[in-house]
C-alpha cells in the first residue's frame, strides 16, 4: 500500500512541478505512513521546490518528544531529502494556540495544496478531527479535543507509555482545508483500520465518520492493503 501511494503522490508532485516549477504538499504521521514515506523520499521528486505542511500536532509536547509529529517528519522525511523548500511546522508549544492556528491559516491560504498524503484513524478521524467532526468551518487550522479512542490508538501504536501521557488537545488541519487539496492520497494499511474504512467508503457522509467526507472529493486515491479492506462489501 505504501509503495503504491508514494508512486501516486510522486506523480502528482512531478505534474505540479512541471506545470509551474513549484508544488505544495501535506504530509501525515503515524504508523500508517511509514512505508509511504520510505518510498516517497526515494522518488525522483525535486523537493527543493516543494513547500510542506503537516496535518496536526499535539499541544504541550516539545518537538524532541518521541511522539512529536515534527520530530517524526524531520527524521522520516526532511533529513532524508534534498529540501524541502520550506516546511511550515505546527508549533505544539505555542503559548497561544489560537494565534498559532491563525498564523498557519494565513500561510496555507497562500499555498494551494497540490497533494495531501493522509491516513484514517481507527475512530474514522481525518487529521485530529475526531467524531463528530466539524464539516462546516472554513478555518484552516483548529484547536481540538482528542477523544479517548484517538488517544488509545496513539498509546497502542507505542508513542506514549500510558494513556495519561497522551495529550488531550491538539492543533489540527480542518476537514474543509484537507478537502481543498487538488489530489488526496489516503494510505490505510492494517486490519485494525478495517472497521473505520468500511463506513468511510460505503456508508453515508456523516460527522460521526469524519473520513466519509472524502466521498465529496473527486481526486482521492484510497490505498488499502487486504487487511484494511477486509470489511468492504465490494472487494473490486
Amino acid at each position: 500500500a505504501g509503495r503504491t501511494a508514494a508512486h501516486q503522490a510522486a506523480a502528482a508532485l512531478r505534474a505540479a512541478l512541471s506545470q509551474r516549477g513549484a508544488a505544495n504538499l501535506i504530509l501525515a504521521t503515524g504508523a500508517s505512513q511509514f512505508e509511504m514515506l520510505d518510498e516517497l523520499v526515494q522518488s525522483d521528486v525535486d523537493f527543493r521546490n516543494v513547500t510542506c505542511f503537516h496535518l496536526d500536532e499535539y499541544l504541550g509536547i516539545g518537538e524532541d518528544h518521541p511522539a512529536s509529529f515534527r520530530r517524526f517528519l524531520r527524521e522520516r522525511f526532511c533529513d532524508r531529502v534534498d529540501g524541502p523548500k520550506q516546511f511550515h511546522w505546527v508549533d505544539g508549544n505555542a503559548a497561544d494556540p489560537d494565534a498559532e492556528c491563525e498564523r498557519l491559516g494565513a500561510i496555507i491560504r497562500e499555498h494551494p495544496i497540490d497533494v495531501a498524503c493522509i491516513g484514517i484513524g481507527e475512530n474514522g478521524h481525518l487529521a485530529f478531527n475526531d467524531p463528530p467532526a466539524d464539516f462546516e468551518t472554513q478555518t484552516p487550522y483548529l484547536v481540538v479535543d482528542l477523544d479517548e479512542a484517538c488517544r488509545r490508538q496513539q498509546l497502542g501504536e507505542g508513542w506514549f507509555p500510558t494513556l495519561n501521557d497522551v495529550p488531550q488537545r491538539a492543533i489540527s488541519m480542518s476537514v474543509r482545508q484537507i478537502l481543498k487539496s487538488k489530489t488526496i492520497i489516503c494510505t490505510v494499511p492494517d486490519e485494525r483500520k478495517s472497521a473505520a474504512v468500511q463506513p468511510a467508503v460505503e456508508g453515508p457522509v456523516t460527522r460521526d465518520v469524519p473520513a466519509s467526507a472524502l466521498q465529496q472529493h473527486d481526486q482521492v486515491a484510497l490505498v488499502l492493503d487486504k487487511a484494511a479492506a477486509s470489511r468492504l462489501q465490494s472487494q473490486g
